[in-house]
């Protein structure tokens, strides 16, 4: 198996005022192993084909990543983000699936409330 490291998005919710919660992203670097890599492309009536990966990681998850895998949106893997299309708890551990690009908001001044 491949090592892994790199940063993991949890999509969070914060108040910012009394009343009033914004959706945030806080990264987390976490360290694991690629279980299973591969690619493949999908033709959706589209010029361009969609690129999406199967990948599995195994990472070693600390207190905060175990309480909100939940909340896990993407992890970054060759300078993109992918999209983590389930999380399955395995204590110490969480296994990713990753899907396709990750195209969300990267923080809550994106969401165009101020």
């Amino acid at each position: 198996m491949s090592k892994y490291f790199g940063k993991i998005g949890f999509g969070v919710t914060e108040e910012v005022r009394p009343g009033v919660s914004l959706p945030k992203i806080t990264e987390g670097e976490y360290y694991g192993e690629i279980v299973r890599n591969s690619r493949r492309l999908e033709n959706g009536g589209k010029v361009n084909d969609d690129l999406n990966i199967n990948m599995t990681l195994s990472i070693v998850a600390d207190p905060f990543a175990y309480q909100n895998f939940h909340s896990i949106k993407y992890a970054e893997y060759m300078g993109a983000k992918w999209k983590a299309t389930s999380v399955e708890p395995q204590y110490p551990r969480l296994i990713l699936t990753l899907g396709g690009v990750y195209n969300g908001e990267d923080d809550e001044r994106s969401s165009g409330i101020t």
